[in-house]
């Protein structure tokens, strides 16, 4: 909004110049959401304890400490999140930007999925909200309908095929089988997000470092100059959604105050599901969707070893892990819940520095 209002006055105000630059509207987002977070984040959670006296529902058969240190801590902090987020894109981001409104649909949509599953918990008083197949469905119709748009907005030698990373020109033709290819890859990552979503400030700190790493992607992959010179798909409008990934950062830097152990407030479903289904929906737009299961590779383990446990069970009645996702497979282990969230941090960086690495070495 502020580019279409202040952008125009640059003639006769030389300051707004600064409006041009996706640098300094990507900062203002950050700092913006980030200020919106921790203005409105105490007032959000005693609203949220006014309306949920017992807070979120703790599983039963979950790690013993839980109902312990977690009891009563109120849940649907996403909405936190998602207010900062969505209030400081629209105001630093450009209106008319085409990938501005399929991005943001994505992650209000799953937010309100979401919102729905943890209000179900709390009504129920149990773990168990909406059905897996109604949640996924509503998913997979907001995935197939932005799927067609990024489609329609790609360079049409980029319309059907996805990149390579660490090769350079090498695209993978899907043709049609694009479609179903992108609305996994959104779907998955709000999923695994929501998988990893299971200790203080484990999932949200990720996701910062994945946001962090696609702003920077964004960035160059809509520069045609930087773009030439990584070798790396050229997506002409992109370079705005920098400027997302920066209100991404500064509303999870303002959750993460709250959300820090002990945690005042869980971001929940209503969070976790629309945090991954916007990294998921960045990443097909910048083209860069296999760069997601490498900066996004801890959200990825996580949700294998949910996937292998089931499969194991269901094949032999053994478990591989003590319980999963694998976080509460070391807190069975013994391992303090503040060693496991910082190890799991170590690990995303590592592999947020190999995915961005894959920019160069091609």
């Amino acid at each position: 909004m502020l580019p279409d209002l202040l952008v125009p006055l640059a003639g006769e105000y030389q300051f707004f110049n600064l409006f041009r630059y996706i640098t300094f509207r990507t900062g203002g987002a950050t700092i913006t959401a980030l200020l919106i977070s921790l203005l409105c984040g105490p007032a959000m959670i005693r609203w949220l304890k006014g309306h949920q006296a017992e807070g979120q529902p703790i599983r039963a058969d979950g790690p013993e400490s839980h109902l312990v240190t977690k009891i009563g801590t109120p849940t649907m902090g996403g909405l936190l999140i998602l207010g900062a987020f969505a209030l400081s894109t629209l105001l630093w981001m450009p209106l008319s930007n085409p990938y501005l409104w399929p991005v943001l649909s994505v992650a209000l949509a799953f937010g309100a999925v979401g919102s729905f599953d943890d209000w179900m918990k709390l009504r129920r008083r149990s773990h168990h909200g909406m059905s897996g197949r109604m949640k996924l469905a509503l998913q997979l119709l907001v995935a197939f309908a932005v799927t067609i748009v990024f489609v329609e907005l790609s360079p049409a030698q980029l319309r059907y095929g996805v990149a390579v990373p660490f090769l350079k020109d090498t695209l993978v033709p899907l043709g049609l089988m694009y479609v179903p290819f992108a609305m996994l890859v959104i779907v998955g990552a709000s999923n695994a997000v929501n998988l990893t979503d299971g200790l203080d400030g484990l999932a949200i700190v990720p996701v910062m470092i994945v946001a962090a790493c696609f702003g920077l992607i964004a960035y160059l992959a809509g520069n045609v100059n930087f773009s030439s010179y990584l070798q790396i798909n050229y997506v002409p409008g992109t370079g705005d959604l920098a400027v997302m990934c920066g209100a991404l950062l500064g509303a999870g830097l303002g959750f993460l105050w709250f959300n820090a152990p002990p945690a005042r407030v869980f971001m929940g479903d209503t969070g976790s599901l629309a945090l991954g289904g916007a990294l998921g929906a960045m990443s097909v737009a910048t083209r860069h969707e296999l760069v997601l299961a490498i900066t996004g590779g801890l959200f990825v383990v996580e949700t294998l070893s949910v996937i292998l446990q089931v499969a194991s069970f269901k094949l032999t009645g053994k478990r591989i892990f003590l319980m999963a996702p694998l976080h509460h497979h070391f807190e069975r282990k013994g391992w303090a819940e503040s060693t496991i969230v910082i190890r799991f941090w170590i690990i995303a960086v590592v592999l947020a520095l190999a995915g961005l690495s894959s920019l160069k070495l091609r």
